[in-house]
Parts: structure tokens; C-alpha cells; sequence
């Protein structure tokens, strides 16, 4: 019989008394938030069963990203599937961007992440639509709307590698979405970490993200 000693299972639906998560490592979680904001009062808060990172109202760049501080704890050739589930405080602004999916070291442009399947939006170019795309360092696929948006109801989010890193899937609630496309990332071997990064130009937009929970499944 299946079991824990066939599957790895890891998952944080962040309950508790709210406090701020730590940005430098810390025994006690595998999270942490970079925060490059300089005179924002940003947020970046687990408790009460959520995790929210919010911009502050501040005229100045500002990207607040939580991750597992580059420890790329999940290794691809052994992924199932990460599951999220996601809202926003309300509708994103323009020069506001949000990613969040898995991720190998993580980088203020989300582009330059070397591998990674995301789930992403670009208030530039939409404040409500879902985009995804995927990278492996050598096949680079961005920006595939999925038809699908996201606002201040929370909605579940999963990437699906259990047909093999070859062919990556998409699905928000029970639809899989951007079917058109094929999500390969068979060029890379190595670690993936959960990645939610919110970020905006110099602008005084304050959007927030807020992350019900995260569930990650590997083989061992």
C-alpha cells in the first residue's frame, strides 16, 4: 500500500497568531520573505490560516517575494504537483506584477528565474487575467493566457508534473487551462521551491496577495 514511504507530502496552511514571516533563514519555518522596499511599509504576515503580502503606498519600486529562501527543496524528476490557493485584496493595478508557482533560485524579475512554472498576471497588460508559463534554462514559454482571472475570491491554483517534467499542466479550479500550449522543462534536473512574488514600479499602487495555503507532492 502506498503510503509516507512513497510520497512526500509537504504542506502550510500558516495558522497561528499573525506574525510577520522572518527574512533571514529560520529553524522554525522553511519561509522567507525578501523585501526590497526602502521607505514602504510593506507586509508580509502568516496567521489566522493565510499568508499576505501587500505593497506599500509609497512612490518607489518595491518587490516582496516569499520563498524557501533558495533551499530547492523539491526535485523536479520526482514533482507531482504543487496546489495553491490564491486571492487578491482587489483587482490588480497597473505596473503591479504577481507571480507565484515553483521556482529555482529566486530573482526580482521573475524572468530571469532560471526554471520555473508560474502562474502569473501583468496589470499592465490585464488587472484580472491569469497567465502561465514556463522556463528550464533552455525552453522558455511566456505569457499564455490561461482565459481565466483572478480576484479578491479565493481560487485554487495547481501545476500538474505528474505526466513528467516534459509536459507540464495548468489547471485553475477543476479546468485545466492554456491546453494549446506545451509546458516543457525536461532540460532541467534539479530543485524547484514555492515562489509568491508581488511586485510594482516606482508607482504608490498598494496590491496584496493573499495565500489560503500550499501543498506540494513528490515522490521520494
Amino acid at each position: 500500500m502506498a503510503g509516507i514511504q512513497d510520497f512526500e507530502e509537504y504542506y502550510d496552511d500558516f495558522n497561528g497568531a499573525v506574525a510577520a514571516f522572518p527574512t533571514t533563514a529560520d529553524p522554525a519555518t522553511p519561509w522567507l520573505v525578501d523585501d526590497t522596499s526602502a521607505a514602504g511599509a510593506t507586509v508580509f504576515t502568516k496567521g489566522t490560516s493565510v499568508a499576505t503580502l501587500t505593497l506599500a503606498a509609497t512612490n518607489e519600486v518595491e518587490n516582496v517575494a516569499l520563498h524557501f529562501g533558495d533551499a530547492l527543496d523539491f526535485d523536479i524528476d520526482l514533482l507531482i504537483r504543487i496546489e495553491m490557493r490564491v486571492r487578491l485584496n482587489a483587482a490588480l493595478t497597473s505596473g503591479t506584477e504577481l507571480v507565484f508557482g515553483l521556482g529555482s533560485a529566486r530573482n526580482d524579475t521573475t524572468d530571469s528565474v532560471a526554471a520555473h512554472a508560474f502562474f502569473k498576471m501583468v496589470g499592465a497588460n490585464s488587472t484580472t487575467l491569469v497567465y502561465c508559463e514556463s522556463d528550464d534554462g533552455v525552453t522558455d514559454v511566456d505569457d499564455i493566457s490561461s482565459g481565466q482571472s483572478l480576484g479578491s475570491v479565493f481560487t485554487k491554483f495547481l501545476i500538474d508534473f505528474s505526466g513528467g517534467k516534459g509536459d507540464v499542466k495548468f489547471y485553475i479550479g477543476p479546468v485545466r487551462v492554456a491546453t494549446a500550449t506545451k509546458f516543457d522543462m525536461s532540460n532541467y534536473a534539479l530543485g524547484l521551491q514555492p515562489i509568491v512574488q508581488i511586485q510594482k514600479a516606482a508607482n504608490t499602487n498598494v496590491n496584496s496577495v493573499i495565500v489560503d495555503y500550499v501543498k506540494v507532492i513528490s515522490r521520494r
